[in-house]
């Protein structure tokens, strides 16, 4: 009993401790965004379509070169085709930019590389949640636009998910690498975000759909409180 006593005091004592020394900040920045069109992974013809993403993400330290990364961000996904030039008759161009709320879940380790000067490296994974984006076309002179439908099925309860040929699951997961440097409260990351799930809904689950979101961010970034630095400064 004492045993588990001392050890529920310094579990206790240590989270304490790392959530004395917990940061919180902002974080956003420009998405190149892509759609895999195989099993391997390949685009084929589809190319990056500009987004962005913005949030906040805490930090807390595990150890003074260990940090577990949560965050709540809003981002763009999608991708774009074109063919041919624009004025042409035979110009076709189509994008799409589906929207989510994305909570990504990442274990970071950072080595000092000078005074309050760390660089970074990590992965974990996301979740997301499809909230909104366009869908824009262009065929020779003709354009136009339209949003997005997402369907209604959830991890919890896919019994009735309205699936429908033109609409997009509303759940994505995956996961994150990502890399960077931290000087005192600021970070400039790269982060790659590998889609796990396809991202194309239907009535029939077993239609041989490859798409999957494939997203490249580089973003900047605050954190509020301490510099981070404490026992990760090099003397």
């Amino acid at each position: 009993m004492t045993k588990k006593i001392v050890l529920s005091c310094v579990a206790i004592g240590l989270s304490v401790a790392a959530m004395a020394q917990a940061r919180v900040g902002i974080k956003g920045g420009y998405n190149l965004a892509n759609i895999t069109t195989g099993s391997g992974g390949n685009v084929e013809e589809n190319k990056f379509k500009s987004s962005f993403n913005v949030g906040v993400i805490a930090d807390f330290p595990l150890s003074p070169v260990l940090s577990l990364q949560p965050g709540v961000f809003y981002t763009g996904k999608g991708s774009k085709l074109e063919r041919g030039e624009p004025g042409d008759a035979t110009y076709f161009k189509t994008s799409t930019n589906p929207q989510y709320i994305e909570i990504p879940v990442n274990l970071v380790g950072k080595i000092p590389v000078g005074e309050d000067t760390r660089i970074f490296f990590g992965a974990g994974p996301y979740a997301a949640f499809g909230v909104g984006g366009k869908n824009k076309y262009a065929l020779g002179p003709v354009s136009g636009e339209s949003k997005i439908k997402w369907d209604d099925d959830t991890p919890f309860d896919n019994t009735d998910p309205n699936q429908g040929y033109d609409k997009y699951k509303r759940f994505d997961y995956g996961g994150n690498l990502l890399a960077g440097v931290e000087v005192g409260n600021f970070l400039i990351s790269a982060q790659y975000g590998l889609g796990f799930a396809k991202i194309l809904s239907g009535a029939d689950d077993s239609r041989d759909d490859k798409s999957k979101n494939r997203v490249w961010s580089f973003s900047v970034g605050y954190l509020f409180g301490g510099s981070g630095s404490g026992k990760n400064k090099v003397e």
